[in-house]
């Protein structure tokens, strides 16, 4: 998924938000329960790139049918280095309608939470706004 990838790396919001199906659905790694709908899984993504630090993406594999993506990347929260990995899948009208989150090791993904949970006053605001 080039065009997600290339925006996430630009640190371009407004074109992440633009890929996303309005029904796009985002699984946590920390959290049990998915967040449903465009303006919380934008918020969520935002506050993420204020949380990791040194981010970049070292691998993309993707389906010969096209729908299905996986991009793994690698940063730092706080003093944990992590990797991760995004799995994308596009609907008909190539928007990600599900989005998965993986982190590595264990205590890269506790920070992460830790890190994220200090965000979520901002992500609901966000979310909020971005409905609105």
């Amino acid at each position: 998924m080039r065009a997600f990838r290339e925006a996430v790396e630009t640190g371009d919001a407004e074109a992440v938000e633009a890929l996303l199906a309005k029904d796009v659905v985002f699984t946590s790694p920390a959290v049990f329960k998915p967040y449903a709908g465009k303006a919380i899984t934008a918020a969520i993504l935002r506050a993420v790139v204020r949380v990791f630090e040194d981010f970049r993406y070292v691998r993309e594999i993707n389906d010969p049918g096209g729908r299905d993506h996986a991009l793994v990347f690698t940063a730092r929260v706080c003093d944990r280095e992590i990797t991760g990995c995004d799995f994308l899948h596009v609907n008909e009208d190539g928007l990600i309608d599900d989005f998965m989150v993986m982190i590595r090791p264990l205590s890269g993904l506790q920070a992460l939470a830790e890190a994220m949970g200090a965000q979520f006053d901002q992500i609901a605001k966000e979310a909020e706004a971005l409905s609105a």
